[in-house]
């Protein structure tokens, strides 16, 4: 037996694109809902710029505050260059001095206006202004005038039941100043809860989070956002199983046939590879090879790096006779310093989704891993952004290359998180010690999508030629930064024999 199906009701759009998309198109109109959060989290300015978008679409909307003047909210406006001109507000100042003229009272407090008649004043204001959207700042300020648990839930259930019977959506805010009140979440159709994160270094970081919505489906789970000159931005968690596409698992070049070898023709379309070495040994200069050889076939990719600045980046590349001011200039080569301290996780991941679908991007470089581990700040919460972030692009058909510096230079190095499960392919560099001088070394520890060559070749990096030699079949134990020679190894187990 089918189901029928359930009739859709509109949607009231908050104008936040990212908010919208989190609810489906916005939340589901004539209802009432809790906007929950401490002070400074952003309560005000959501609700002001959903207040905003309904007066921009020819709507009536109206703004109760109860605990700022006009003249704050004017200032918020004023922040982000908004007009409040399409918005009514009401202020509970103006409320309380009407009741104080009818008590002949020479001194106004909330805690001794009657309830019943400041609730008689706001409600004749919505009769007068009849909106389709209405917000509560802040709901707190009607808990301490009811001064009782049961007369709080009488008045927020009468108004639960004033505004079913309109055409209008409803937003409660609450700074949390109160203990949990499961009464007052009840009673709301929705609740969105709001965050700020204060790190041990750098900005604060805001999460919100969607704690349900009545016979409406939503993205659940925390979602970062910002507050900006202009509004909010949201960026919504990303979900990759709800994107796919379909691509030719082709190779690309390095352009250096040595490398090319060492990888079986080139990395995979759709694979995620990392690029694992100390410091100065090559990784980025190695990716960059990547990223100017698509740049001839008109292929477009982005870096992101948390390590260099743009002008270190561009200075190296210069100095290496690399291409890369000309490739950027052509827009074929999109380059961003990252700064851990200022963007979240989640910003930085819908950075690198809005650039691939905006500017249909091929490659992806992030440099580097250890990094982006310091943006995240716990290490348990990486892996999964991460793998998250990786699977989506791998379901674009992206080729990402990631970098990672363990600690230390030379001998045994110790990385300082295990993502190597994450790359379908590992290319390593390391630094050894031969004939008086130290040399580099790469090989290919592992590749998913196909054969790879096992060897352990010498790359040799001058002047903007980047060469990789032949493998290294006379030497032993390159990786632990001391080799020695076949001939002195087989004397040295024939000695240790007798």
């Amino acid at each position: 037996m089918k189901k029928k199906a359930g009739r859709q009701r509109g949607r009231s759009a908050t104008g936040i694109s990212g908010l919208d998309d989190i609810l489906g198109g916005g939340l589901p109109s004539n209802r009432l809902y809790l906007l929950e959060g401490k002070p400074g989290t952003g309560k005000t300015t959501l609700a002001l710029e959903y207040l905003l978008t309904g007066a921009q679409a020819g709507e009536k909307v109206l703004y109760i505050t109860l605990s700022e003047t006009r003249d704050e909210l004017q200032e918020v406006a004023d922040s982000h260059g908004w007009a409040l001109d399409g918005i009514d507000v009401v202020e509970l100042s103006a409320i309380g001095a009407q009741l104080e003229a009818a008590a002949q009272n020479t001194l106004f407090h909330s805690s001794e206006v009657e309830l019943t008649q400041t609730t008689k004043m706001l409600l004749d204001e919505i009769e007068r202004v009849q909106p389709s959207r209405v917000v509560f700042d802040s709901i707190s300020e009607l808990r301490l005038l009811s001064q009782s648990p049961l007369r709080y839930r009488r008045q927020i259930l009468a108004l639960k039941q004033y505004f079913s019977g309109r055409k209008c959506t409803t937003l409660l805010l609450d700074d949390g100043s109160a203990e949990e009140d499961p009464q007052l979440k009840s009673l709301a159709h929705g609740i969105l809860m709001l965050e700020q994160l204060a790190p041990e270094y750098g900005s604060e970081r805001r999460r919100l989070m969607v704690l349900k919505i009545r016979g409406s489906k939503y993205r659940g789970g925390y979602h970062d956002f910002s507050i900006e000159t202009g509004g909010i931005s949201v960026f919504p968690r990303l979900i990759a199983a709800e994107h796919r596409r379909d691509f030719e698992h082709e190779s690309i070049s390095s352009g250096i046939k040595g490398l090319d070898d060492l990888l079986g023709g080139g990395l995979t379309r759709g694979t995620s590879n990392l690029f694992i070495g100390p410091a100065g040994s090559g990784k980025s200069t190695i990716a960059m090879k990547f990223l100017l050889e698509a740049a001839k076939r008109g292929e477009k990719s982005v870096v992101y790096s948390f390590d260099e600045t743009l002008g270190t980046v561009m200075a190296r590349a210069n100095k290496l006779g690399l291409e890369l001011q000309q490739r950027v200039d052509e827009d074929l080569i999109q380059v961003h310093q990252v700064d851990p301290a200022e963007m979240s996780p989640g910003e930085f991941a819908f950075a690198i989704k809005s650039a691939v679908e905006r500017d249909d991007i091929g490659i992806v470089q992030i440099d580097s891993l250890n990094g982006f581990l310091h943006a995240m700040g716990d290490e348990r919460f990486l892996n999964l952004q991460l793998h998250e972030l990786v699977t989506y692009l791998n379901q674009q058909g992206i080729v990402t290359i990631m970098m990672l510096a363990p600690h230390g230079m030379l001998g045994q190095m110790r990385t300082p998180l295990d993502v190597t499960y994450l790359a379908d392919t590992v290319v390593a560099l390391r630094y050894y010690e031969a004939s008086g001088s130290v040399h580099k070394a790469i090989s290919v520890i592992k590749k998913r999508t196909g054969k790879h060559e096992r060897t352990i070749r010498e790359v040799n990096m001058d002047r903007g030629k980047i060469s990789v030699g032949r493998p290294l079949t006379k030497f032993r134990g390159i990786f632990t930064g001391t080799p020695q020679t076949e001939s002195s190894s087989r004397a040295k187990r024939d000695h240790e024999s007798v």
